[in-house]
Formats: structure tokens, C-alpha cells, sequence
């Protein structure tokens, strides 16, 4: 924590004579008066105004943060008089709020359980002020001028409206060095390239498309920022002081002052952080702009963000990115902009993959093994699929299957996982140089050696921890020496997260092997069915149930492992803010990832392959024989698994949870303070800025949004060979998802702090890090899952003509259905009409009565030899054109790098120049050893006069 003594003393403060005495030792700190906390006179010419919804009762002074907590009254005492007059409406609210405060006060008194109870209440409560006041105080003391609302039209809720004055905001965007627009305004060169003229066109050719946001300033034209500083005022552009430092640049300073002020309690220094969780505040937040709808607003930002790019109507426009930056701030813009690239390269990757699912469509009646499994002429009689329940069965049966599974299982989707693997490097290396323009125009060029200098603070619970353990080693440890949590201090919960984390990881694998068995059940269970329906669609019908059980236990999971995550990471007590987000990221990304795969990974590459052979089947857990695939394989299968997942996250857990579970909310809401809709929207009308935003849900980070993304990303590049529709249901997702987003962030949840950053930050490494295991999954999937490498190798090694003819009895083994075990035999073995000597299975096995019978034949190790050699094959050329691309295309765009370079330049100049000037304009010698230091500290014409803050007379509220 920074010492007070770090700060410039603040000129012109005056400190109200309410207000607390500082630096007086072993002094309490004085009671501020309850009503409300006002500081620092506004200056002569200051208009007294009404109270407006943004500001201060003074009607001046803007809110830019506010801490809500809870007041506990007893009755309609210490009303204002201009509010006891708002109707009834308010009344009765508050008398029913305050009937429910004063049941306790029915109870006899003489009860000594009910006394201590209320006796422990009001220490916890008189606690909890205490805590406040001394925070007030020391906020007081950092500058901040304060304004307490215990009157406020919200039944038991009080408000700390903080304002950040002028001189506060230079000396804390200087102590942050927030870089600011200068003077110095200069024309951006767009280049001469081929790539930029083609940039330049389709940005004309798509103006239609781009949202209605005014901009002050031609998007050729570009200000010169550079870090503030108090001494080198002229050179910002102060020309309107009521916009240099907006709404979120006020709060976001607000925000680092409250992070940076502690207090003493026992037995820790408790910051804003421990405040919240332990309920001394409630809440935290800067406010919104102003309202959206309403037949007097005004324009603001809030507004034009939800006019053009929170509604539905504007789903086929780009997005404001820089407005979405201005009000939100980079780390929600860069969020944004990274869903907007991906979605926008969905848009190539969903029209190849209509064409491949076209592709089979087109050519399902030209598949020469369709049309073998589908002719009834072959009667082919295959064996059971099941013990005892199960019958013989006719290969032909199987038709609508190997048809489908022509849609997906066919020579395009090897050319599409292809596609999709340079498309995923593509992918990356176009957000890599997107976001570098994106640094570039928002000023954030730099910004990794400012992060390297002002540090995350310590977390609350981290403080404590070292607290604790100072305490322990007081005798051990020397004075000078500094305290910090080691490994060893961590390695409880280090091995507790890893029990627990391998604990849920099997608690996955167990959901999957309980649908297995599902599976397996229901499956027999059909077969012993009398009703002709049911029987006729027995694999459909376990195919969906099993499909659709795994989703709603892949959403139940979801929430209980995020849940885990949490928990796990508070154990290992994180030292900083974003260590504690990137582990949190980390454990949820494991336990959600294989959450959400381990059913695709199963039937993908281990069902139908432990199971054995008719007469020799693999049995677990006693009598349950393990699942087989169809004729066709088991892709059809795992297209369906894909496509309810895929669908189901997307519709239930990503949109239905979004849209549903605040509505609920707001339900409950209203129905605990027995209102009607009619009384609510009075209520409303009544509420001002503050309160209505604290009505909002709160703001709970990106992870859920950026998570839902990467799972997303995975179902789209891990198993493309098997469904190649993904990428299209992906990008009618996104297309939703971008304005449920949008309309979420700007008129259901609180703002927002406008957190700086320059990149997404581990979300790029996981990314990178699925786009490479992309290409080995998509490998096995196409060499094993698929029966592309089979028909090639019979159609080039054991095809008498060359084509395919005859592969469907190539993949055929015999069996003798004498060799069953006892027991395993169908009941009814004459359903056909005749005693079946011989049945069929798919496999390469030597037939019964050669030396070596079911064995492997030499068919099966030269196909194995072949998939093994097409796995390293397809890895390693895709590999090596994935990386030539990351090669070919520069990280940074060739304009950018030239734009930075001059920016450089002309900052340089603009110093000497206007050091020159300064210098020659009091005719003073320009030599440094004859130079007078005092100019440097005369304040510029634009700078305000001590104690008076530029918004008394600019600020419109």
C-alpha cells in the first residue's frame, strides 16, 4: 500500500469542520454526521441546483463511484421533508419494510436468548459503522469528497456517493500514468499496400454495415497521448475539461484510490475488498451514464450503445468497439472485438461446411457400400447386439444408418479438417494483429512496462495469511525481514486441489460409465418390449435418451465444478488479483473441458473397440456386455452426441440461463416487497441514477463469457471431421450471443470498472493451445473413427477392379453361432423363420475352423499400419503449413509499426517545441544551469485555481 506521504499535498483542501482531525496520535476518530458527508466548498459562481440522479444534492458535483450497505431503522423517522411529500406509495413501502423490522421487537423481552441475540445484532451492526466511518475518514483524507444518502428510496439500503475533484484526478492519473490526448493532433497514413487498398474497399463496400456512432474526430486524424503529468499541462488538450476525463476514466481513479486505502481492524488491514466480503458495504460500483429509455433523455453513450448494439434489430451490424471501450474500458472491449473477429471467421469456415454436408448429400446415392448394405438381396444375417434379449438381425436393417452416415463420413471431410486446422491458425494470427491495431489506436502501446511498475495489490486474504503467520514466527523471524507465503505454507491446499481436482475428474468419468450402462440397460430392455414402435426404433431412441442425459449432467456439473474451482483457488490464497483469476481460469478450464468431452472422446475412440468377439465379448461390472457400433460405425453416433451437446449448451445453458435467470430473479424481487407490476414502475420513475443501478445484478467478470467461447471453440475444431454443420450452429449462436451480451452488459448488470488491458490474456494460450490439439484429435478421428482408411486400403490393395464393390463383405467376419458361451445365445433364434448356422460381425477375424480361428487376420494389421501412418502423415504436413502461416503473416501490421514509430517522432518534437516556447516567452536564458526552475511549476491558464473543481461550472447533470 502506498503511503499518504507519497501523494502532492492537494492545494486549496479544506476540511469540514465535521469532519476528523489527521495525524493527532491515539486520537478517535470523530463521528460524521449521518445524514450526509460534504466536503470542500465548490468555489464562488458555483450554481445551486436541484439534486439530479448523477450528482451530489448540490446538483453540480457528479457521482462517480458508490458504496451501498445496510441501515437498519425503525420507522419513518429522520425523513426529508422534500421526500415525505412523494406519495403514497413510498409510505406504505416503507411502513410494510418497517412492520418486518419490528417483529422481532413482539417477542417477550424478558427472554434472555432473544435479548442476546439482539444484543449480538446491534455489536455487529455498531461494528460494521464503526468500519464505515473510519474508511470514510480515511477516503477523506486521500482527497475524495463524500455525500451519505440513508433517505434513499430503497427500504433499509444506504449510499456513500463518491466525487473525485479536479486536482484529485490529475495527481492520481499522473500517479497511474493514464495516458491522455494532447494538442497535438496528426494525420494517420493508411498505406499504399495491396492489403490495405483491399481494406479500404471493403470497409466502403460495407458501410451499411457499420454502426451510426458520431465521432468528433475523422478516423483519419489521430491525437498524440502520452502519460499525464501536472507540471506539462499545456501540452494536454484542456479545451473542454468536463469531457478529458470521462465517466470511466473517473471511476476507474475512484476505484484505485479505494483499492489503495486500508484500515485498521483486528486482525488485519482491511480494504475495500474485506469491507464487501465481510458486509460492512453491500456494493461497489460506478454509475451508468444516464437512462435509455424515456421521452426527455438525453443522449449519452449508455443510449447509443443500446440503440446500436444492444438490440436485435441491428444483428446483421458491425460493433462499436471503440465506444464500447469508452464506456466499459479495454478489457471489455478487447473481449468483445475478440468475439466479433471469431465470429466474423465463422463465417467461411460455416459455408465449407455446408458444402462438405451438400457435398454428401449430393453424392449418398453414388456410395457403393450404402447401396451394398441397403440391398435386401445380399441377406447378410448379422449376429446379436445383445446377450440372450437380442436376435439375429439383417444387415439392411441397417440402411438409413450407413446412409446417414455418408452425410459426414466421406472424402470432403478429410479436406475439411484440413480447412479447419489452417483456419484456427489463420484464426489466431488475424486476432494477433487485430488486437495490435486495437493497442495501437486506444493508446496502449507501452502499457507491459507500466503493469511491470504499479503491481496488483495483495489480496485481502493473502494480507491476513501473513498477518497470521507473522504473528506465529513474532520470536523467529528478524524485523527487517520480509514475510511471504511459501510452497510449504501452500502445500495443504496444493494437495488438496489436486486430490480434489482428480476426485471430480473421476466423478466425470463415473457420470459417463453410469450413461454406458444406461446404454447397455435400455437397450435390452427394448428387445423384451411388446410394442412394436418401440422395438422398431431401439437405436434411436438410446442414442437421443443417452445423448440428452449427458447434456443435462454436463450442465448440472458445470455449476457444481465452477463452484469447486473457486473454492480450490481461495484455499491456495493467490498473492494478487489477476494470479487468483488465471488459476481460477485454469482449474475451471480443466474441470469443464473434460465435463464436456469425455462422452464425445468415449464414443469417438473407445466404443466398439473393447468389446471382444461373438463368443469372447468383454463383460464389466458382472453381466454387462460393452457397447458395439453399428455397421457404419460409430460416427453417426458421435455426430448426434456433438449436435445435443453443442445445441443444448448453446440454447439452455449459454441463452435460456442468460434470459431466464435474471427475470427469475426480478420475480423474487418484487414478490418479497409485495408489489405489483404498476407499483414497480412507479417506484421506478422515482428512483434515481444510483439506486436504479443498484437494482442491476452484478457485474461478475468475463470468464463465464470468455469459458462458454473456448468450450464453443473446441466443439467446433476438436471433432469437425465428425460433424462439419458445427462451425454454421457455432455462428448462429455467436450472431445471438454478441446482442444477449449486449444487452446484458448495458441494462442488466451494474458497470462495470474499466480494467486496462492490451491483450485477452490466458484465453489466448488456451486457444492457441486447442487449435494444436485440434489437429491430432481430427487425425485419429478421420484415421480410426471414420472408414476412410479401410475403403482406401481396399480399394488399392484388395479390390479385384479397383472400386468398391465387395468392401461391405471385406469388413464381414463369420462366426458359428455353436461357439457361444452359455447363456449369451438369443432366445428366439429361429425370429427369421429358419435355425441360423453362421452370423456375421464386422471385424477381421479368421473364420471358424481355420488353424487359427478369430484371430487377426493379416487385412487387419496392414489397416492399423495404415491409420498409424496417415495419423503422423496428417499431423506432421498440417503442422508444418500451420506454422509456415504463423510465419508468412507478421504479427504486427506493417501500418501500425510505421504509425507507432512516427508517433515517437512527433512526441519528441512536440516536447522541444513547446519547451522552447515556454522558455523564449519569458525571455529567459534556455540554458539549463541559468534557468529559472520556477516556470515549470506555474500553473497553465487552463488549469483550474486551487480548491475549485472544473465541473461546478461544466458539469451538466
Amino acid at each position: 500500500m502506498r503511503r499518504n506521504d507519497d501523494y502532492y499535498p492537494v492545494p486549496g483542501e479544506e476540511k469540514s469542520p465535521d469532519g476528523p482531525s489527521y495525524g493527532v496520535p491515539g486520537r478517535e476518530p470523530k463521528k460524521i454526521p449521518d445524514e450526509k458527508i460534504r466536503m470542500q466548498d465548490l468555489g464562488p459562481g458555483a450554481p445551486a441546483g436541484g439534486r439530479s440522479e448523477a450528482c451530489f444534492e448540490d446538483g453540480v458535483r457528479r457521482v462517480d463511484y458508490v458504496l451501498a450497505y445496510h441501515v437498519k431503522k425503525t420507522g419513518a423517522a429522520h425523513r426529508r421533508a422534500a421526500r415525505g411529500a412523494d406519495g403514497g406509495l413510498l409510505r406504505r413501502l416503507r411502513r410494510s419494510m418497517s412492520l418486518r423490522g419490528s417483529r422481532a421487537a413482539l417477542q417477550p423481552r424478558d427472554d434472555p436468548e432473544v435479548a442476546a441475540q439482539q444484543q449480538q445484532a446491534s455489536y455487529h451492526d455498531d461494528d460494521k459503522r464503526f468500519s464505515r466511518t473510519q474508511f470514510e475518514e480515511k477516503l477523506l483524507e486521500m482527497g475524495l469528497q463524500l455525500e451519505r444518502d440513508e433517505e434513499s428510496n430503497i427500504p433499509g439500503i444506504g449510499f456513500l456517493k463518491i466525487h473525485a475533484p479536479w486536482n484529485i484526478l490529475c495527481r492520481e492519473a499522473e500517479f497511474l500514468k493514464l495516458k491522455m490526448p494532447t494538442k497535438k493532433v496528426y494525420e494517420v497514413n493508411q498505406g499504399n499496400n495491396i492489403v490495405e487498398n483491399i481494406r479500404l474497399f471493403i470497409h466502403k463496400v460495407t458501410a451499411p454495415l457499420h454502426p451510426k456512432v458520431d465521432c468528433s474526430r475523422p478516423q483519419s486524424v489521430k491525437p498524440l497521448s502520452h502519460p499525464f503529468s501536472r507540471e506539462k499541462q499545456h501540452l494536454f488538450d484542456l479545451s473542454d475539461p468536463d469531457s478529458f476525463f470521462g465517466s470511466k476514466t473517473r471511476s476507474f481513479i475512484v476505484y484505485e484510490v479505494l483499492k489503495r486505502t486500508r484500515i485498521t481492524t483486528r486482525p488485519r488491514r482491511a480494504g475495500i475488498t474485506s469491507l464487501l466480503g465481510s458486509g460492512v458495504y453491500t456494493a461497489a460500483y460506478p454509475v451508468h451514464d444516464g437512462d435509455i429509455e424515456g421521452v426527455d433523455i438525453k443522449t449519452n453513450d449508455r443510449k447509443l450503445l443500446y440503440e446500436e448494439w444492444a438490440s436485435y434489430s441491428v444483428f446483421y451490424k458491425y460493433q462499436p468497439i471503440s465506444l464500447i471501450r469508452k464506456y466499459f474500458g479495454e478489457k471489455v472491449g478487447l473481449y468483445f472485438a475478440w468475439l466479433g473477429v471469431y465470429t466474423q471467421m465463422l463465417i467461411p469456415a460455416a459455408i465449407v461446411g455446408v458444402i462438405v454436408f451438400l457435398y454428401g448429400c449430393a453424392t449418398v446415392d453414388d456410395d457403393i457400400p450404402s447401396m451394398e448394405i441397403c440391398d435386401p438381396r445380399n441377406n447378410i444375417t448379422m449376429c446379436p447386439m445383445c446377450d440372450s434379449a437380442c436376435s439375429y438381425w439383417r444387415l439392411s436393417s441397417a440402411c438409413g444408418t450407413a446412409r446417414a452416415s455418408h452425410l459426414f463420413d466421406n472424402p470432403a471431410t478429410v479436406f475439411f479438417s484440413i480447412f479447419m486446422a489452417l483456419w484456427a491458425v489463420l484464426f489466431m494470427e488475424h486476432w494477433k494483429r487485430r488486437q495490435m491495431r486495437l493497442n495501437y489506436i486506444w493508446d496502449l502501446t507501452g502499457y507491459e512496462e507500466e503493469e511491470e511498475e504499479h503491481e496488483d495489490h495483495f489480496r485481502a486474504d493473502y494480507e491476513l495469511r501473513i498477518i497470521k503467520k507473522k504473528q506465529r514466527n513474532e520470536h523467529k523471524t528478524p524485523k527487517n525481514e520480509k514475510v511471504k507465503l511459501t510452497c510449504t505454507d501452500r502445500m495443504p491446499a496444493y494437495l488438496t486441489t489436486l486430490v480434489m481436482m482428480a476426485f471430480m475428474i473421476t466423478v466425470t468419468f463415473a457420470i459417463v460409465f453410469g450413461v454406458i450402462l444406461y446404454r447397455i440397460t435400455i437397450k435390452s430392455l427394448l428387445h423384451f418390449s411388446s410394442y412394436p414402435a418401440a422395438r422398431s426404433n431401439i437405436r434411436a431412441t438410446v442414442k437421443t435418451t443417452a445423448a440428452i442425459i449427458n447434456l443435462i449432467a454436463i450442465i448440472i456439473m458445470d455449476e457444481i465444478y465452477a463452484a469447486i474451482a473457486r473454492w480450490l483457488t481461495r484455499l491456495e490464497v493467490p498473492k494478487t488479483d489477476k494470479s487468483f483469476e488465471d488459476r481460477l481460469i485454469f482449474k475451471t478450464f480443466i474441470l469443464k473441458f473434460v465435463n464436456a468431452f469425455t462422452p464425445i472422446v468415449y464414443l469417438a475412440f473407445f466404443r466398439g473397440r473393447l468389446v471382444g468377439r461373438p463368443g469372447s465379448y468383454l463383460y464389466v461390472v458382472g453381466s454387462y456386455r460393452m457397447e458395439e457400433c453399428a455397421h457404419a460405425g460409430c460416427l453417426m453416433e458421435l455426430c448426434i452426441q456433438l449436435c445435443i451437446t453443442m445445441l443444448g449448451k448453446q440454447l439452455i445453458q449459454n441463452n435460456l440461463f442468460e434470459i431466464g435467470i435474471p427475470k427469475l430473479k426480478k420475480l423474487l424481487r418484487r414478490r418479497k416487497t409485495d408489489m405489483d407490476a404498476e407499483q414497480e414502475a412507479e417506484l421506478n420513475k422515482r428512483l434515481l441514477r444510483h439506486e436504479k443501478d443498484h437494482q442491476l445484478g452484478p457485474f461478475g467478470g468475463l470468464a463465464p463469457e470468455y469459458m462458454e467461447m473456448i468450450i464453443q471453440f473446441g466443439m467446433v475444431t476438436l471433432f469437425v471431421a465428425s460433424f462439419p454443420l458445427a462451425p454454421l450452429f457455432a455462428l448462429l449462436n455467436n450472431i445471438i450471443e454478441i446482442r444477449l451480451d449486449a444487452k446484458k452488459f448495458v441494462m442488466g448488470l451494474r458497470r462495470p470498472i474499466a480494467v486496462r488491458a492490451k491483450d485477452i490474456g490466458i484465453w489466448y494460450n488456451l486457444l492457441r493451445g486447442l487449435s494444436k490439439v485440434a489437429v491430432i484429435v481430427n487425425a485419429f478421428v478421420i484415421s480410426f473413427t471414420s472408414d476412410f482408411i479401410p475403403r482406401l486400403v481396399y480399394q488399392y490393395m484388395y479390390s479385384p477392379d479397383g472400386s468398391m464393390h465387395g468392401f461391405v463383405n471385406h469388413t464381414l467376419s463369420v462366426f458359428n453361432t455353436s461357439d457361444f458361451q452359455t447363456g449369451t445365445a438369443p432366445l428366439d433364434p429361429e425370429i427369421l423363420g429358419y435355425k441360423v448356422p453362421l452370423c456375421r460381425y464386422k471385424d477381421y477375424r479368421e473364420p471358424p475352423g481355420s488353424s487359427s480361428s478369430y484371430e487377426f487376420t493379416k487385412e487387419f494389421w496392414a489397416i492399423l499400419a495404415a491409420r498409424l501412418a496417415f495419423v503422423i502423415l496428417f499431423q506432421n504436413v498440417v503442422m508444418l503449413m500451420s506454422d509456415f502461416i504463423d510465419w508468412l503473416i507478421p504479427d504486427i501490421p506493417k501500418d501500425i509499426s510505421l504509425q507507432i514509430h512516427k508517433e515517437k517522432i512527433l512526441m519528441v518534437e512536440l516536447f522541444m517545441k513547446e519547451e522552447q516556447s515556454r522558455w523564449y516567452s519569458g525571455g529567459r536564458d534556455p540554458r539549463p544551469e541559468k534557468a529559472d526552475p520556477s516556470p515549470l511549476l506555474k500553473r497553465s491558464p487552463l488549469m483550474p485555481p486551487p480548491g475549485r473543481d472544473p465541473y461546478a461550472h461544466t458539469a451538466n447533470c
